[in-house]
């Protein structure tokens, strides 16, 4: 059986850190919820909106960043 997955969306600034995080077992919705953050929290001064998939290891990957090489 396929190990579940677990994509985590989180939404930083500049000298606050993690202002929100959620997590969800479904990519569709994962990358919905990425579009409207990005919509609703992407003109904040400082932000950055990142998707990370989590590996088997426990590790998060990054799926999709905005802006984008701030990695």
């Amino acid at each position: 059986m396929d190990e579940l997955k677990c994509y985590r969306l989180t939404l930083t600034t500049t000298g606050v850190g993690t202002v929100m995080d959620g997590r969800w077992i479904d990519l569709a919705t994962a990358l919905r919820k990425f579009r409207s953050w990005l919509g609703s929290y992407g003109s904040m001064p400082g932000a950055r909106i990142e998707l990370s998939v989590q590996t088997a290891d426990g590790t998060w990957i990054e799926l999709r960043a905005w802006p984008d090489g701030t990695a």
